[in-house]
């Protein structure tokens, strides 16, 4: 599946670059469309991230969220690896026509679809199946059985679906205290500090990689880390969830391993400095740097600029 885009492009870029709060009593009401629009074309979705976060904590859309978070399972409820881009196609057709602009794009772990209205962005991920879970961003695993049986609770006037058991999801996603209210700069470092880094790949793995590199180089991208004064920091720490963790060289690079996912999450450190960057979009192949924010040290997403 090719990405593509439909409606407002100026809309869409702004709203991928931005974590403005949401206008709560719009999203209530893009959200409301929204459920009537799936139910239509008989597509099951569950809320996630924030969106089951405030449902099910709040009964409500938290105030200081900054996007609506649905999902659906390629293999369950009817959406199959068969179907989903037909599905996906009528999704975007439909959604267009309501007003909506839409923006697709796919990696290898799930297809990302953006539905946009009255400055309100949904993020609809259908996810695949691996190994009996889904790779949920920040780079977690999910177990499937989370999704087999959604639960049902009424939200918003509506019907909605959510993962089952709720809490069990909320406490993987959040941490035991989900149920404490967090706003965006005091959650992000608990959530990544779940996420455990790859095994380490064994020596006949590694040869039969370092083969396919050779027939096929990757796209590596680099990270350049400035200081405060804008000076290259050698030797800072640099670790990319689910990736792993690397040091700058001392011209202040690093390299990147980056997977197919189209976010990312960093924490960055050097000296008596340390950041969490919980938003990036990091594309394979291209260079980015890092200039801290004398006046800002947690909260900020799409802080990183291409060289």
């Amino acid at each position: 599946m090719e990405p593509r885009e439909t409606g407002d492009r100026e809309a869409i870029d702004k709203a991928m670059n931005s974590l403005a709060p949401l206008d709560v009593s719009s999203a209530e009401n893009v959200l409301r469309e929204a459920k009537e629009i799936m139910d239509e074309l008989g597509v099951v979705f569950f809320l996630r991230q924030g969106t089951c976060l405030g449902a099910v904590r709040d009964s409500a859309i938290m105030a200081w969220d900054d996007d609506i978070d649905i999902g659906s399972i390629i293999g369950l409820h009817g959406l199959t690896n068969d179907s989903v881009n037909g599905v996906v196609d009528r999704v975007v057709a439909t959604f267009t026509e309501r007003g909506f602009s839409t923006k697709v794009e796919q990696t290898s772990s799930f297809t990302y679809v953006l539905l946009l209205k009255s400055d309100v962005r949904i993020d609809w991920e259908c996810f695949h199946i691996n190994d009996g879970s889904i790779l949920h961003w920040p780079p977690k695993r999910f177990p499937i059985a989370l999704f087999t049986e959604l639960k049902e609770i009424d939200f918003l006037g509506q019907k909605h679906h959510v993962p089952n058991p709720p809490e069990e999801y909320l406490a993987t996603k959040y941490g035991p205290d989900w149920r404490t209210p967090k706003r965006s700069g005091s959650y992000e470092k608990d959530v990544l500090a779940m996420i455990p880094d790859p095994p380490r790949v064994g020596i006949v793995k590694r040869v039969l990689n370092g083969i396919r590199n050779r027939l096929s180089p990757p796209k590596t991208s680099t990270l350049l880390i400035l200081d405060h004064q804008g000076a290259p920091v050698a030797d800072a720490y640099v670790h990319v969830a689910g990736i792993g963790a690397s040091n700058t060289d001392s011209q202040g690079n690093v390299s990147l391993g980056l997977s197919d996912n189209i976010w990312h999450s960093l924490t960055i450190r050097f000296g008596d400095h340390e950041e969490v960057l919980y938003l990036e979009r990091l594309d394979p192949g291209q260079s980015y740097v890092y200039r801290p924010d004398p006046d800002q040290t947690s909260g900020r997403s799409f802080a990183l600029s291409e060289q």
